[in-house]
């Protein structure tokens, strides 16, 4: 499945990094601690979070991360969506809540 396709499936909005869309996505990872996600988060996971920074492009280029999707109705900050556009990797929003994003993901990527 690619981004592209979660984008469509679960309505979310594309904040920036739209050359990246179809890119393959392989799995997810969802926490708010980045340490976490740069320790455990597989290449190729979208990860979900409510981080809005800068930092955040940072460990989802150095995981080659598929995307990052916010969550809660936050938007990314200016710079986050700059570095996003650069790597191409989408910072992706939706309003729904960690834990019903996180198992509409997991019902996708499972197939269930």
């Amino acid at each position: 499945m690619t981004v592209r396709e979660i984008v469509e499936k679960l309505n979310l909005k594309v904040f920036s990094g739209a050359s990246g869309l179809d890119r393959e996505v392989t799995g997810g990872y969802v926490s708010d601690l980045l340490s976490d996600v740069m320790g455990f988060a597989k290449d190729g996971s979208v990860w979900v979070t409510l981080q809005t920074h800068k930092n955040v492009m940072a460990i989802a280029t150095l995981k080659e991360l598929a995307a990052v999707i916010i969550v809660k109705g936050f938007e990314p900050e200016d710079d986050a969506r700059e570095v996003s556009e650069e790597e191409g990797i989408p910072i992706l929003g939706s309003g729904e809540q960690t834990f019903e994003l996180a198992g509409q993901i997991y019902n996708l990527l499972t197939g269930e």
